[in-house]
């Protein structure tokens, strides 16, 4: 954003799309692109390793948005510190991680990655959970255990349509 403040009138609809979105794509980067740097690329480990304490610390903000109404000063600190922070996870994986696991993957391979990573997004918990694990295969299995409890409370919240 151009202007030194951000929105404090976002909708709590806005705000669940965005929580929603948020921790869809980093638990289906987890479950499935993390891996697949292990399996592909040489250094993959370190490269998942970097990226999911990066997640740590995108969800414990994420975590500590999701539970902020819009109208307390709060919210913008916190929001500004998130965007901070995501800000320098999505650049890292743009301009190296992404094109070395491209480069790394056998042919086909990226077109079944694409497809099972929006798969899985539609599997996954909509909320921050900090203190889950992150690694296989406890990732998986708290992620499919506590969706339909995440699910569950969306109904009472103001929920995307998507």
């Amino acid at each position: 954003m151009s202007s030194k403040r951000l929105p404090t009138t976002i909708r709590s609809d806005g705000k669940t799309q965005f929580t929603w979105e948020l921790a869809r794509h980093s638990i289906g980067e987890e479950l499935v692109v993390y891996p697949a740097f292990e399996k592909y690329i040489a250094d993959g480990k370190a490269m998942a390793d970097k990226d999911r304490a990066e997640h740590a610390k995108a969800k414990e903000l994420l975590n500590t948005f999701q539970q902020l109404k819009p109208s307390i000063p709060e919210f913008e600190r916190t929001l500004k510190q998130l965007m901070g922070e995501l800000s320098e996870h999505i650049k890292g994986e743009e301009q190296e991680d992404m094109p070395k696991l491209e480069q790394s993957l056998p042919g086909g391979e990226s077109a079944e990655l694409a497809t099972s990573f929006q798969r899985t997004k539609k599997f996954v918990p909509t909320r921050s959970h900090p203190s889950a694990p992150d690694k296989p295969p406890f990732e998986t299995v708290v992620g499919l255990m506590t969706a339909p409890i995440d699910k569950l409370g969306d109904i009472f919240r103001r929920f995307p349509k998507d």
